[in-house]
């Protein structure tokens, strides 16, 4: 999260935890998950995250402060007590592999105007500045761990769409920096489905595309609808970098300079070493919240193909 902003998660999130096989399908699905997995979630709905650095007077319960490496997971709840009175009412994550975030409980804080002037909120016609653009690249040369999350997810959807048959996607941008990504996850063949990038300022190409890509709104996260037909929903800032994505490409280019072309960017800009590889886990996290998942075809996907990308080894081929 950046510094002054928050998100709510409306589903359940974090303990308590059942297990599948004593929730059952029926029960999974009111909290909102569709397929066997080893645990459900029974945390509390409509949660908040905000950036650890705009928290305030809270102190660390010691004795909920395990973790894996040398951080926190939050696996025994809220892990953050007021200094005030001392309840629990948030929970602190930086265990390594977790995004740094606090997660306030919906029930132990209460909302305050800040009597700061409210700039306007995000929309739309935001998504065409090239401040709204998330580059692929990180400055040290790696993937972008907010492209990785993203990828992710928007391949739950693709998958959910296509019910796992082969996709074509557009050249440019799209081809380039997801290819490697729906190769990993989706089959090759023949009567493939077209994919098309669409949204806010870009028509849908003609003819139309089986399937569109298409920003989430920035603010409220809904998914843009052009018109009626599939669409897969992206990272706003992901999306806007698909369609606007500026001069230079985040791929290494193979070859020489055109003729006439001059240099002076000394040590060149460092560049990913491997093809952008979606993260696993928020892409099996989504699938399994898709409603569609329980279609036959997608349930033997999911136990079977998705299974096994997830044992591979998290590190670049």
């Amino acid at each position: 999260m950046e510094s002054a902003t928050y998100a709510v998660d409306p589903q359940p999130i974090g303990p308590p935890w059942r297990l599948w096989k004593e929730v059952g399908a029926e029960e999974a699905a009111r909290q909102g998950v569709f397929a066997p997995v080893y645990s459900v979630s029974f945390g509390a709905r409509n949660k908040i995250v905000i950036a650890p650095g705009d928290s305030r007077s809270m102190t660390l319960i010691l004795d909920k402060c395990e973790g894996y490496c040398r951080g926190v997971d939050g696996r025994a709840g809220p892990n953050l007590a007021c200094e005030g009175c001392e309840r629990a009412v948030a929970t602190r994550l930086d265990d390594c592999g977790s995004w740094q975030t606090v997660w306030l409980e919906p029930d132990a804080v209460v909302r305050r105007p800040s009597g700061l002037p409210a700039g306007p909120p995000p929309d739309w016609g935001d998504l065409g500045r090239a401040e709204h653009r998330v580059p692929p690249v990180e400055l040290d040369g790696s993937w972008s761990r907010r492209w990785e999350a993203a990828i992710g997810v928007a391949l739950a959807h693709l998958v959910a769409v296509t019910d796992d048959r082969p996709v074509n996607l557009p050249d440019g941008p799209v081809a380039e920096l997801l290819g490697h990504a729906v190769g990993r996850y989706l089959p090759a063949g023949p009567d493939a489905r077209t994919v098309g990038l669409a949204g806010p300022g870009i028509r849908p190409p003609r003819p139309r595309p089986d399937i569109l890509l298409v920003p989430r709104h920035p603010l409220t996260g809904a998914s843009w609808r052009g018109d009626e037909g599939a669409v897969v929903p992206l990272d706003s800032g992901v999306w806007a970098y698909l369609a606007h994505p500026g001069e230079t490409s985040p791929t290494p280019a193979t070859g020489g300079l055109p003729e006439g072309v001059l240099r002076d960017d000394y040590p060149l800009p460092s560049r990913p070493w491997c093809p952008l590889t979606p993260n696993h886990q928020a892409f099996e996290a989504t699938l399994v919240r898709l409603p569609a998942v329980r279609d036959l075809r997608l349930r033997r996907y999911r136990d079977a193909y998705s299974q096994a990308v997830g044992e591979e080894s998290s590190w670049c081929p």
